[in-house]
């Protein structure tokens, strides 16, 4: 007998607790198979595919494109249609109050659990680990049936997985996620545990591709007397709460040197005349960035303010501001200290076009202990950046043109960079950030100092 199953928006991992529908994949009549992906949302920080544990036939969809939903809100529901005597396990309860006349509730069968219409990579309160007490018919055949108690289920289902993301890299991979031991709180499987898994398996892999670019939803604005109100949400939210919690929780402060870029700029040309991959501008000033925090570790750190401690950190994961047509994003290169400049090129070129793609993953978006922004892109020469919270510093790259400079006593025409650094007047003094400054120009102008100081 078929039932109708409710699935609600999940936990999609990394603290986010609510998520904006930028397009429906499935129409109400569709047919969706176990884990087809059936709606595109969008979070503070990536825009996630959600797959549906469910097989069967789409009966309601809840939320017009453009609507935000909390975690645990429905998202859609789903006819099941069961075969065999048995009839299938309601993964998922129904929700209060929502079922159509003519609903009734059953209990569900043990031997049901393994049924192939629910999926075997489960989401956190979905899949066949765990049946529930309750489950809604497609119409009622009879009188209502009395809920049976259902049998605690054993551990010898599938391991809950705590996001999409991670089931979709899995699905990717080739990879029984019931094959993975899971790292987290109650063996639940997470990212990394994906990502070892496949390595150990297969080696290195590439890159999935990026999905197709999406046109970002556009916020519904509402026009009163007063001028036009469109809602801080999405990304932008998440932007100007961030922003918001740093200047009100950080003492930043900011200092700024002019340096000639001319020897630095010569450099990188004579490494990319040379042959092999090129080598960008960026990478060369993220070198020097990692070299600086290496010289002076006190900036490479985050404040406990609960503990009233600076923690220092001893990797670095370099954030970068990427200006992306959903908006501003800080994608994180990690372990940024330990590459090449031919593996920070290929890193800032890969994490660069998923931000254009919308295709970054909160894990891309997070992890960052400093970061490097390099605001000359926009044509201007200087700024006061605000750190990117919980972070303890950030150094800013203006644009880099000619002018007039004095060079070995004389006037001459230079290739010049104004270069800013915002700090946490907690985690140090003037002194530091000067010297770090002060050492991050030595290198610009003088690329040979890295060579002598590393």
């Amino acid at each position: 007998m078929a039932q109708v199953l409710e699935f609600k928006l999940p936990d999609l991992g990394e603290g986010l607790t609510e998520a904006e529908i930028v397009r429906w994949l499935v129409a109400v009549g569709d047919v969706v198979a176990v884990d087809q992906p059936v709606v595109e949302v969008e979070t503070a920080k990536a825009m996630v595919e959600v797959p549906c544990p469910y097989g069967g036939v789409v009966t309601a969809r809840y939320g017009e494109e453009g609507t935000e939903l909390p975690v645990g809100a429905p998202l859609l529901t789903v006819a099941v249609g069961g075969t065999g005597e048995a009839d299938p396990v309601a993964v998922s309860a129904v929700a209060e109050g929502a079922g159509a006349s003519g609903s009734s509730e059953s209990a569900a069968s043990p031997e049901s659990a393994v049924s192939s219409e629910y999926s075997g990579n489960v989401l956190v309160g979905y899949g066949t680990a765990g049946p529930a007490a309750r489950r809604r018919r497609v119409r009622q055949t009879g009188p209502a049936a009395t809920p049976a108690p259902v049998p605690v289920p054993t551990h010898q289902g599938p391991v809950p997985v705590i996001s999409p993301l991670v089931r979709k890299l899995a699905r990717d991979g080739g990879l029984d996620l019931r094959q993975v031991r899971g790292s987290g709180p109650e063996g639940l499987i997470l990212r990394a545990d994906v990502e070892l898994a496949l390595a150990t398996d297969r080696g290195p892999q590439d890159a999935s591709p990026a999905p197709a670019p999406v046109a970002p939803a556009v916020p519904t604005a509402s026009v009163t007397s007063a001028g036009e109100r469109v809602p801080l949400r999405g990304v932008r939210g998440a932007v100007a709460d961030k922003l918001s919690r740093s200047r009100t929780e950080i003492p930043d402060a900011t200092c700024w040197v002019d340096a000639d870029a001319t020897e630095l700029m010569a450099a990188r040309a004579a490494m990319n005349a040379a042959g092999g991959p090129k080598i960008s501008l960026l990478a060369l000033l993220a070198r020097i960035c990692v070299h600086a925090l290496a010289r002076f570790p006190e900036l490479n750190s985050t404040v406990d303010t609960a503990a009233r401690e600076v923690v220092r950190l001893p990797d670095v994961h370099l954030g970068f501001a990427a200006q992306t047509p959903r908006g501003l994003v800080v994608p994180v290169v990690r372990n940024a200290g330990t590459r090449t400049a031919e593996s920070l090129t290929e890193e800032f070129g890969r994490l660069t076009e998923a931000a254009r793609q919308s295709a970054l993953t909160p894990a891309d978006l997070t992890g960052g202990t400093f970061t490097l922004n390099n605001y000359g892109v926009f044509g201007v020469d200087g700024s006061t950046p605000i750190i990117n919270h919980p972070e303890a510093a950030m150094l800013g790259v203006g644009r880099i043109i000619p002018k007039p400079w004095v060079h070995r006593g004389e006037l001459a025409v230079r290739q010049v960079v104004q270069l800013s650094f915002t700090f946490d007047h907690r985690v140090c003094d003037g002194g530091t950030a000067g010297g770090f400054l002060r050492y991050v120009a030595d290198c610009v102008e003088q690329p040979a100092v890295l060579l002598r100081t590393v």
